[in-house]
């Protein structure tokens, strides 16, 4: 598996752009210079993520989200199995 995460990615089940293995490894979002952990869906290359709109649901009971652009940055928060944790000053 990639160190790099995939340009765009949400923890919906129902979106195409749902995948459990990425999100086993724990993502990390920074947006506008701010690490936010309510994200939902984000894109990179778009510059966009989507982020639950308080407890408002819509009629299929899944939560109503707003999309913030801005700076995205993603990372994981662990290292793929198998790979071993490179120390911060091993560069």
């Amino acid at each position: 598996m990639s160190d790099t995460p995939p340009d765009r990615l949400s923890t919906n089940p129902r979106s195409a752009f749902f995948d459990m293995d990425v999100l086993q490894r724990g993502i990390g979002i920074r947006f506008k210079d701010r690490v936010r952990t309510d994200v939902e869906e984000y894109c990179i290359s778009e510059g966009w993520i989507r982020v639950a709109a308080g407890k408002t649901r819509d009629r299929n009971g899944q939560p109503l989200t707003i999309k913030l652009t801005g700076p995205v940055e993603a990372w994981f928060e662990r290292p793929a199995e198998g790979e071993e944790e490179k120390p911060a000053d091993a560069e």
